[in-house]
Parts: structure tokens; sequence; C-alpha cells
């Protein structure tokens, strides 16, 4: 018999209060968008939290010794050093489907694949130095879950002081590391174990891609970027909002002259510099700026330049087929005077956050209106913010996303995914606002899409 560990209630993160030093959009902060998700899964029981709690040196989980008292999936914000910052993120045991509450965790848990970067896979050692042929087809499980996502994993044996504890615990645990070579061994009591587990976590990412720039290739080096940014309703008083400021952030990172001004002043701004490699400019002022910015100098928007850097814009811009077909279908049925009530259309608009909304919001008014003019008003239009999209896409026509500036590359991936699964067309908000303004093909010009 071995001392059971407690079990672990987690918690979620309080939300912090708009404008607090805690907020992702102070300076200071790199956004959870831009950090690495590191999420740890496994059964209940098998020391996750413990392990988590140790990484981050705070209590994060609520402990209990209750089983099943885990509830929803835990996230917290670090700087892994040396690596950079993170997001460590606890679930949900994936064992625990003894009820229906059980089961809604579980699928919970689940969920979070869908935005997860790199997984540690936490194995209890005891119970794997008494059951092999249950360890192997416990891997093999997550293994499948792992490979539809395409989501590198680091296996961690822990609690090997409690097999080590045993008469036989010896034997056991070099059986089991013969048998698991790639393996990380551990016990979450140990601190030296831990400074392990960091740095094998740490030599696993640094193996993966890096991230790609934003727009430090689609200049020249020491080249000119100016950001056109409108100040009107939906512009937060005093602050630059996370897209600009991330932009800004990448072009000094590569060596870039960056110049921020507003449309009404564009023109003079143009006049004032002796050459512009880019101009980028929010979605809605396409229409002005692209009359006031000469044929010469490349035109894109933010919403375009995180098309790419979060998702895939070659998917964004095919997209754009649906949008003329629905247009034909319109066009059709106005011919031939078709009359009734059912819409030619049914869209999905879906958005990365959820913020208040004003009559100049994009993605609520501005998006939805230029839908309504160009397939005569007869379209049933949904909406969908945070990290969920409906379970089935397939009964849409068609998904519009926003520039995903909240949510980190591997979710928008997953996201465009499930719609091509789904059989339905998705797009983006600077993609299909550059096709109904005629400036498209121009706007795709600093990419090099083929």
């Amino acid at each position: 018999m071995h001392a059971t560990k407690p079990h672990t209630l987690k918690t979620p993160d309080p939300m912090p209060k708009a404008g607090s030093r805690a907020t992702e959009n102070t300076l200071s902060s790199t956004p959870s968008a831009n950090r690495k998700h590191i999420a740890f899964f496994g059964n209940r029981n098998a020391g996750k939290s413990s392990l988590m709690n140790a990484i981050l040196g705070q209590e994060l989980s609520i402990v209990s010794e209750v089983r099943g008292t885990t509830t929803d999936p835990v996230s917290k914000a670090m700087e892994l050093l040396p690596y950079g910052p993170v997001v460590f993120i606890d679930t949900a045991g994936l064992d625990d489907d003894d009820d229906v509450l059980g089961s809604l965790r579980v699928a919970k848990s689940l969920k979070i694949l869908e935005r997860t970067d790199f997984a540690v896979h936490v194995i209890d050692a005891m119970e794997a130095s008494n059951n092999p042929e249950w360890l192997t087809h416990e891997v093999a499980r997550l293994q499948s879950h792992f490979e539809k996502f395409s989501i590198p994993k680091l296996l961690v044996f822990n609690k090997v002081d409690l097999v080590m504890a045993e008469a036989d615990g010896h034997l056991k645990l070099k059986q089991l590391k013969e048998a698991w070579p790639g393996a990380v061994w551990v016990s979450a009591q140990t601190p030296g174990d831990i400074h392990h587990l960091k740095a094998r976590l740490i030599e696993a990412l640094r193996g993966e891609a890096e991230d790609e720039t934003l727009v430090g290739d689609l200049v020249p080096a020491g080249g000119t970027i100016v950001l056109v940014v409108p100040i009107d309703s939906e512009a937060p008083k005093g602050r630059l909002i996370l897209p600009q400021v991330q932009v800004i952030r990448d072009a000094l990172d590569h060596g870039l002259k960056v110049h921020v001004v507003r449309d009404t002043e564009l023109v003079e701004a143009l006049s004032e510099l002796k050459s512009v490699d880019l101009v980028i400019t929010d979605s809605q002022a396409f229409a002005a700026v692209s009359d006031m910015v000469p044929e010469t100098i490349p035109l894109t928007s933010f919403s375009m330049v995180f098309a790419r850097n979060k998702g895939d814009l070659r998917v964004f811009v095919s997209g754009i087929q649906a949008v003329k077909a629905l247009e034909a279908r319109a066009l059709s049925r106005q011919k031939e005077s078709v009359t009734g009530s059912e819409p030619i259309a049914r869209i999905l608009i879906t958005e990365s956050c959820t913020h208040n909304h004003s009559h100049e919001d994009i993605g609520r008014v501005k998006i939805p209106a230029m839908l309504n003019k160009k397939l005569g008003g007869r379209v049933a239009i949904e909406f969908k913010a945070g990290h969920d999209l409906p379970k089935d896409l397939s009964v849409y026509d068609l998904v519009v996303h926003c520039g995903s500036c909240m949510m980190n590359r591997k979710s928008m991936l997953t996201r465009i995914r499930l719609c091509e699964e789904a059989g339905t067309p998705i797009t983006n908000y600077g993609v299909l606002l550059a096709y109904a303004t005629g400036i498209l093909n121009r706007c795709l010009s600093p990419y090099a899409l083929g």
C-alpha cells in the first residue's frame, strides 16, 4: 500500500479589472496570444497540479482530499527563463467520466487541445509500475489526441519517490525507464527534479519552430512603414489597441522605421517622407486610405497582417470565392424575381475576444451591413465570440473571422481546420473588406502568395 496523494480543486484565475496592472494590454506584459501555450494532461491524481505549482513556484491549485473535484482548466502566464514568455494550463483528469458532470469536465479539458502548442503528459509512476499494459494503452490514447492537433509532447512520470519507497521499487523504476527512454522521471516534492523538468521542457520548446514575424519580412532592412490609425468611437481613449502595438514592436525588432498617423494626416505624412515601403491601415478605412496612397506604395491592413501570422492567408483569400458565389446566387434570384423570406446565405461572424460594441463596430455593424448590401438584404447572420465555435459548422455558407490578435496561432489554425472538415469556407475581416472595396489584389501584393 502507498499513501494516496491529495487531489486538487482548480479554480479559474479571477478576471482582472479593466485598466488594472493585471490586464494584458499593458506595455510591460507579453499578451497571452504571443506566448507558447503549454498544457498538462493526464488522469486524476497523476500530479499535474503539483507539477505545475512546483514549476510556477506558487500554489495556484487548491488542495482537496476528494477525488473528481477538479473543475475548469486553470491558466497562468509566466516567464520560463531562459526560454521566454509562456502560458501554463492545468486540466481536469481525463479519466473523470464516472458521471455526467465528470464527462463534461473531460470534454472541457480536451477542448484545451485546440489552443495547446506543447503538451505535458503526466503519468502516475506508481500506477504505471503496477500495470504496464494499462500504461501502454494510456500513452497511446492521449497520443492519438496529440497527433490529431499536431501537438508535440513530453512524457513525464511523476511520484517516482513513491515507487522507490517500495521494496522492489528500484527494479520497477529501472524496467520503466528501459521501456520509456525518452520520458522525464520526477517527484513534484523534489526541487532538483523540477529543475530537471524545466530544463527538458525548455530544450523541447527550443526545438520547435520559431514564431513568424508580423512585418519584418515584408519590407527591406531599414525600411519605412506608415501605420494609419483612425481615431473614432471604437478607438480606446489614451492608448493604441493591441494589433497596432504588436506591429510597432515587431517593426522595431527588425530595425524598421515606423510612422504612426491618423487618416486625416496621411497625405501630409506621405509627402514629407522621402520613401515609404509599406502602409498598414485599419480595415475600416480601406476605401479612404486607398485613395490617398499612391499605387506605387504597397498597402495592406492590420487584420491581413495578423491573418498571415496567426492563420493561413491563402485559405482566407480562397474564402472570397464563396462570397462571389453568394453574390451570383443573389443576382440570379433577383433576375428571376424570386420572392420569399428564405435567406440566400447563413453566415457566421466570429471574434476571438469579447468587447463592448458601438454603432461603428466592424464585426457587429459594418461587415453585416456590407454583406446585406451585397446579397440583397437576405442574409442570416450569427455572431460568436470567445474560445469556442458552434459544434456544427456545416450549416453555414461562410465563416468570417476577426484578425485573431487575442488568440495564439494554434487556436486559429484549429479553427481553419474545423471549417475545412465541415466543408465551410472561411475568410477574414481584412480580406473581406479589401474585396468589398475592390482593392484585394493590391492589398495582397506585399505577401508572396504566388
